[in-house]
């Protein structure tokens, strides 16, 4: 399975250009965001079920997270602390908007789309769309624990951080997620 993990920068190379971005460099400030715009779309769209509002609210998160990049304190990865800030924009944009989330099937057949063989898409989009549906299903702690765990592959403790709750917390909602997941799949 392909993640939007697969582009995350080590440690060192992020805190190299968190350090000039916050210098002013307009290419360390680019490459901030393109390692990073894959999974905060990812987050968005997975929280609002909608192309657009997604990518209404990982715009909301940048322009966040970037003006307010001085006052990263760097006691979570830039990973985490943006991604946390894009939960907290998609679900400011759902209140606003005053919408329940609904899955949005183009959503999940976006994430097969990379496959090669039209037969092996077909197939891939038709099961991401029933997963993309049942994960709609899950509580929304339960649905962000699975959906940082799976498709971002952040440890329980990244979880907790984005999610604003314990490592612990983050554990239990992640099994309880993939539990009912198991469930509503069979």
């Amino acid at each position: 399975m392909s993640t939007e993990r697969e582009a995350a920068l080590t440690a060192g190379e992020e805190a190299a250009l968190v350090a000039r971005a916050r210098a002013g460099d307009r290419d360390a400030l680019a490459a901030l965001v393109s390692s990073n715009l894959a999974a905060v779309y990812g987050v968005t769209a997975r929280i609002l079920g909608d192309r657009e509002l997604a990518a209404d609210a990982a715009q909301d998160a940048f322009v966040s997270a970037l003006g307010a990049l001085d006052r990263f304190r760097g006691e979570a990865s830039f990973r985490t602390w943006l991604l946390r800030i894009a939960v907290n924009a998609a679900r400011t944009l759902a209140r606003r908007r005053g919408r329940r989330r609904e899955v949005a099937l183009e959503v999940a057949a976006d994430l097969a789309a990379e496959q090669g063989d039209p037969v092996l898409r077909v197939a891939l989009g038709a099961e991401a769309a029933r997963v993309e549906q049942a994960l709609a299903r899950l509580p929304e702690k339960q649905r962000l624990a699975v959906t940082l765990r799976v498709y971002h592959e952040l440890s329980y403790g990244e979880i907790g951080a984005v999610a604003g709750c314990s490592e612990g917390a983050a554990r239990v909602n992640y099994h309880l997620g993939i539990k009912r997941l198991r469930e509503l799949l069979r």
